[in-house]
């Protein structure tokens, strides 16, 4: 065999290369910062057709959770957290029933508040049981991941891949105060893009372009309660001054959970893939013809396979 490669020197460069092609094909590890409850339902639906394609997935995810079980396509790493199922149960019971509750644009806000308050304490604290855990943080240093794969809804995903300095893959729906649009530099203009709690349309006129305008103000402080949390213990766990917007700029790929069928169109940066189909991959389509509701539906279907291949 030696003697026909030495004599066939064209043969010898063309087995390196289909090798080196080979070894190119290889899945990689992947370490996934999931978020709880319907976050990380969209998103196992990503993981196990990774884990179909040969990708080896790592999910790291505190003890106490809503959804996030063991399954055995993927490696699960559990961490303790101090609060109990029976806290965690009764949290998320009671956001569930204050989104249904009517009221003022006032009061809605304030109970919005209020619930926010109590959840955000919940995860942040899970996020620095996760950082602060040395055994587990030793784990994931050594395993060598290539990628991280995150909701940046909460932003712990992110502080951890910029630790272990690999690039993360953003997996969302949307970001509290429309924290996506500043960190990728998307436009986002009240006279266009009508803002939540409004009922507005992208087709507004000056009376609604303000009005939607004023609604966006609450923004702006939402998002310092909300993510000024995590900008200091990000400073404090990477031991340098960043924001929550510097670390969200580092994202590679953004797969945006949307889609312009169902939601209003938008300018988007070259690196946010809309998959809006995720979240009906495995419903079977009604047997109504042709109507609209089975068109919406296919293609709803037909961007989820679209983003399953590129991922892939």
């Amino acid at each position: 065999m030696a003697a026909v490669l030495s004599a066939h020197p064209q043969v010898t460069a063309t087995l390196v290369l289909l090798l080196s092609v080979l070894s190119l094909a290889a899945g990689g590890k992947l370490l996934v910062v999931p978020v709880d409850g319907s976050h990380w339902l969209s998103m196992r639906e990503v993981l196990n057709h990774l884990s179909q394609k040969g990708h080896e997935i790592v999910v790291v995810a505190p003890e106490i959770n809503l959804h996030i079980k063991p399954m055995k396509n993927f490696v699960m790493k559990m961490y303790p957290v101090p609060f109990t199922q029976e806290d965690m149960d009764g949290n998320f019971q009671g956001f569930s029933e204050d989104i249904f509750v009517e009221g003022s644009f006032v009061e809605r806000v304030v109970t919005f508040y209020e619930r926010q308050k109590k959840t955000s304490a919940m995860f942040l604290s899970t996020c620095q049981h996760l950082l602060f855990n040395k055994e587990l943080l030793r784990y994931l240093e050594e395993s060598k991941c290539d990628a991280v794969i995150t909701d940046p809804f909460l932003p712990c995903g992110q502080i951890l891949a910029e630790h272990l300095s690999v690039p993360s893959v953003f997996f969302l729906r949307g970001i509290p105060c429309g924290l996506e649009f500043e960190a990728t530099q998307c436009p986002n203009p009240p006279s266009y893009v009508p803002r939540t709690f409004t009922g507005l349309v992208d087709h507004m006129n000056f009376l609604q372009r303000v009005k939607n305008l004023i609604f966006d103000i609450p923004n702006y402080f939402l998002c310092d309660f909300l993510f000024q949390p995590y900008a200091k213990l990000a400073s404090e766990f990477l031991q340098r001054d960043v924001s929550v917007s510097d670390l969200l700029r580092k994202a590679s790929i953004w797969l945006v959970r949307l889609d312009f069928v169902l939601d209003y169109p938008r300018p988007l940066m070259p690196n946010m893939i809309f998959i809006g189909g995720m979240n009906c991959a495995h419903k079977k389509l009604p047997q109504v013809g042709h109507s609209l509701f089975s068109i919406l539906a296919l293609v709803d279907f037909c961007v989820y396979k679209s983003a399953i291949l590129y991922c892939g």
